[in-house]
């Protein structure tokens, strides 16, 4: 809520914004002065200082650059690119459908992991709901009622859902405060894509980025080590981007694209035999798009999985709890029927 970067919405709104108008003849400072007047909120007064540097005769570049806070690096560089090669309704159009792209994935990651979630809340407080309930029992046969890992009645019940949660909260912040430093980040990164299941799913959406963010670039005719550095940081993985000197210094050294992204050592090889292929045909920017689609499509398909095996293993959880509490009602019926 408080960062200055434009949310995604807005920047596809803007991006389809300059693509129609440049592509009908408009020119940038009338273009962002319509924005600056219509433009959606979180847009229009950073239009309007975009449109006066544009009046003092400032490039984009320039206007751009001082605004770079709210945009992220390859729409930054993309901009420019246009510009110096007077292409810039392309760009844009390239740019509204790599955020689009970028929207989708993150709507479905949220839609997809919302069940998940809401079942495991559910869990929590059934399973709540039979430690309180079990408590009662006990206290109705004025006894200490058969609790569930140690847990029993209201009191029980009580600490056993500060625990859940607590533990969830903890986690996410621990990964928060973790994160807040890249060399952090990167171990955590790296750690996640060798976790079973979930790895395979964040690896296809890394892998889906960059091979976007790579042939965006590599099609404007971009310097290699220019590209290559922009697609690492839309990979939004930090594992990759810490790898990202690595692979320039190969680069740098004469290696080709293939050998350079191989010192990486976190691309799949199906992926990497791909992109030899395409240097060998001279095919790399059509390559990597249809490897952008391939992986765009796959990560739908992980996905699902993980998110039926996340499911799975809530209502497995609840089962064990269910069948615990069967075993310690039948229990206490058999005692006091003994007695």
């Amino acid at each position: 809520m408080f960062s200055k970067k434009l949310p995604l919405t807005n920047l596809i709104d803007l991006c389809r914004v300059l693509r129609h108008n440049l592509g009908a003849g408009l020119t940038l400072r009338a273009v962002f002065k319509q924005q600056g007047e219509r433009g959606l909120p979180r847009v229009r007064p950073l239009a309007k200082r975009i449109q006066a540097s544009l009046e003092t005769g400032d490039s984009l570049e320039a206007a751009l650059d001082r605004e770079k806070s709210a945009f992220p690096p390859l729409f930054l560089a993309m901009a420019v690119v246009g510009e110096q090669t007077g292409q810039l309704p392309e760009v844009f159009t390239e740019l509204e459908k790599y955020y689009i792209l970028q929207q989708k994935l993150r709507r479905q990651l949220i839609s997809k992991s919302m069940g998940p979630l809401i079942q495991l809340t559910i869990a929590f407080f059934i399973i709540a709901l039979l430690i309180f309930v079990l408590g009662m029992i006990g206290q109705a046969h004025n006894a200490k009622g058969p609790g569930i890992l140690g847990f029993t009645g209201a009191a029980g019940a009580g600490v056993f859902l500060l625990l859940s949660f607590g533990t969830i909260f903890g986690c996410v912040a621990l990964y928060m405060i973790l994160t807040r430093t890249l060399r952090h980040k990167a171990a955590i990164d790296a750690f996640l894509l060798r976790v079973p299941v979930l790895g395979p799913c964040i690896e296809a959406l890394v892998v889906g980025r960059f091979a976007v963010a790579q042939y965006l670039t590599m099609e404007t005719g971009m310097p290699i080590k220019h590209a290559v550095r922009l697609s690492f940081q839309a990979t939004g993985n930090a594992a990759f981007t810490a790898r990202t000197g690595v692979v320039l210094e190969a680069i740098k050294a004469g290696e080709s694209l293939t050998e350079a992204l191989s010192k990486c050592r976190l691309f799949p090889e199906s992926f990497m035999s791909m992109v030899a292929m395409a240097e060998e045909g001279g095919r790399v920017p059509e390559i990597l798009r249809h490897q952008a689609e391939y992986y765009h499509e796959e990560s739908s398909r992980r996905l699902t999985t993980l998110t039926r095996m996340a499911t799975g293993g809530v209502w497995l959880l609840y089962a064990i709890f269910m069948i615990v509490a069967i075993f310690k009602i039948a229990s206490m019926y058999f005692n006091a029927l003994k007695i």
